[in-house]
């Protein structure tokens, strides 16, 4: 693949809500194969929209428009109107339907805004839904099972409305002790506790099942899948965290789970990378590992750097990447045409979902911002 469009694997922030000439003058020099969106990237509903159509249009590749839409604190979008209900919410509801009727609401909503992508379902399991490890409140379920009947129902409900959808954080972080925003963990878990719970999850989503005629069918398989950034000493008994592991990446994800979708890094500016490699380091050993799309959530300045490294690595490892982000994009689906009218309508149904889910006087209260804040809520 001559003249490789080498941004193209680059997942990466925005600075702020409105884009200036030189950010402009930067995204046309380095080209992104997608955009994440954050809290400070969001004023109002139009800014919202007017921002997505200017990243469309300076991309002379369609690009990967993302955000994390989960619900509860990790809601970007609950800054422009009602905060829908969160996994464990939801979950305890007892109401399958609610959770079926926000995946649909969710996948409206970002193909209103001109998104593509939403970075869930959170397919982590809620061994203590009370640890300080950042998933608190986002898990679906308890044990496996129940996370694959209930993150189920929201991914195809997603899928449906033509958003595709990301399984996070691969292979599971629930047993670490600590947050990988802030620093690297090693998940004290046995192979067979692994393989009992959170691979079993992870195997249901990232692997194909067989169809009578032998033909491999997706069967609720997500679209892509982020990896993230926590040791296993079980899985590779090399230093890296999964997200920079070959032995995870490439031999369980692609080669014994079969999983053909998008493989991305979860950030690469958390604190479990940039406290133990540089730059360069978790560049090179990103994509080494077997990811396609490496993610730079805050140092958006660092992309013309990134492509300098990204010229010096392996050919066929870059190839691998491109084919693979090429063939994802091919399933993207384009915008809706937006409306305000539109926006208060689907904000309105996220009303009527929280009122459900948690009652109207619960519902009138949004999430707690005490205690303890991962970057996970701040950004």
């Amino acid at each position: 693949m001559k003249n490789r469009p080498l941004g193209q694997l680059l997942l990466m922030g925005l600075p702020g809500a409105h884009i200036d000439e030189n950010l402009l003058s930067f995204i046309r020099r380095v080209q992104p194969g997608g955009f994440i969106l954050f809290g400070r990237n969001i004023q109002n509903p139009k800014q919202l929209r007017d921002l997505i159509d200017t990243l469309r249009k300076e991309s002379r590749i369609e690009p990967i428009i993302t955000i994390d839409q989960e619900g509860g604190r990790v809601s970007r979008l609950k800054l422009l109107g009602h905060e829908p209900p969160n996994a464990r919410q939801l979950r305890q509801s007892g109401q399958e339907e609610l959770i079926t009727r926000h995946g649909i609401i969710t996948g409206k909503l970002l193909r209103l805004f001109g998104f593509n992508l939403d970075l869930c379902p959170v397919l982590d399991i809620a061994f203590d839904e009370d640890a300080d490890n950042s998933l608190r409140g986002r898990c679906y379920g308890k044990s496996a099972d129940e996370v694959i009947k209930l993150a189920g129902l929201f991914n195809q409900a997603l899928q449906s409305t033509g958003i595709l959808s990301c399984g996070k954080h691969f292979p599971g972080y629930s047993w670490a002790p600590n947050d990988p925003h802030y620093d690297l963990s090693a998940l004290p878990r046995s192979r067979s506790e692994l393989e009992a719970n959170e691979l079993k999850v992870f195997r249901h989503f990232a692997t194909p099942r067989k169809s009578t005629s032998e033909q491999l069918v997706p069967d609720n398989v997500v679209d892509s899948m982020m990896i993230g950034h926590i040791s296993y000493s079980q899985l590779d008994d090399s230093p890296f965290p999964a997200s920079l592991s070959p032995t995870i990446v490439t031999q369980l994800l692609r080669e014994e789970m079969n999983f053909q979708g998008l493989v991305m890094t979860d950030d690469l500016d958390m604190g479990a990378i940039v406290h133990h490699y540089s730059f360069p380091e978790m560049l090179r050993l990103g994509l080494a590992a077997g990811n396609d799309l490496l993610m730079i959530c805050h140092r958006s300045e660092l992309g013309e750097e990134a492509l300098e490294h990204l010229a010096t690595f392996p050919e066929e490892q870059l190839d691998r990447a491109l084919q693979n982000i090429a063939r994802f994009k091919e399933r993207m689906a384009p915008p809706d045409p937006f409306s305000l009218e539109a926006f208060h309508a689907l904000d309105e149904e996220v009303w009527q979902l929280r009122v459900e889910t948690l009652g109207e006087e619960e519902a009138k209260k949004r999430s707690p911002e005490d205690g303890k804040r991962s970057p996970v809520e701040v950004y």
